[in-house]
């Protein structure tokens, strides 16, 4: 597994790739953003450990830049500890983050839980179709297509419209995803689940302001919406 970490202070990375190597993952290192871009492209890394503070090109930027073309996880370091901050990042592609300072092994940790949650090495045929193959998911392949145009989602995105699609009608609690496909408690919960909702309604449905798929129960929660369609596993 390659690993790009990238961020502006030396010591962060090599303690960062300190702990990443004897975990024996390949590390690839950037110290600003146009590195990092050089490096992406390059090095096609199957998980990017992104600062947000760079002295160059910010990591937002560099985040949406990767995001329109690849669903590479992103774990994003910031030394801004806010909500606003840390939903900005989410917004705008991050899986997941981590606030300065840090413990090296919390990092690895997350890095290991991301990637799990990633992992697309196994290839199969098994496919969900909905409303007449209007969207239509690849679950083992984790892709999935809208009106038969392939739909880049993050691996939380992905995570999140899986859980949802595989009990159509049940009711989850914001709680209740975040466990799922999280994994780990953020003091900004119901937030953090609503921003990524939003991002994947923006992906998937024909209009958000009246969504089909991903429904919200209020004061509840969130439901799937789409019929599934009989001819398909």
């Amino acid at each position: 597994m390659k690993i790009l970490i990238v961020d502006d202070e030396p010591k962060i990375l090599d303690i960062v790739e300190a702990y990443l190597t004897i975990k024996r993952f390949q590390v690839f290192r950037a110290s600003n953003g146009i590195e990092a871009l050089e490096k992406f492209e390059l090095v096609q890394p199957n998980l990017i450990v992104l600062d947000l503070m760079l002295p160059d090109i910010s990591g937002t930027v560099i985040c949406q830049k990767i995001r329109k073309t690849s669903d590479v996880p992103i774990i994003m370091l910031t030394a801004k500890s806010t909500e606003n901050d840390i939903l900005n990042g989410l917004q705008i592609g991050a899986d997941d983050y981590i606030v300065k300072p840090f413990s090296p092994k919390e990092l690895v940790a997350r890095v290991e839980t991301v990637l799990r949650r990633s992992d697309s090495s196994v290839v199969t045929e098994t496919k969900w179709s909905f409303d007449k193959g209007n969207l239509v998911i690849y679950p083992e392949n984790k892709q999935v297509f809208k009106n038969q145009k392939e739909v880049i989602l993050t691996p939380t995105e992905f995570e999140l419209l899986t859980l949802l699609a595989s009990y159509p009608k049940k009711i989850f609690s914001r709680e209740q995803l975040l466990e799922n496909v999280k994994g780990l408690e953020f003091d900004v919960l119901d937030r953090i689940i609503d921003s990524h909702i939003k991002n994947l309604r923006q992906k998937i449905e024909d209009n958000t302001r009246q969504p089909y798929f991903i429904l919200t129960v209020y004061g509840m929660g969130y439901r799937f919406g789409g019929k599934k369609d009989e001819s398909y596993n």
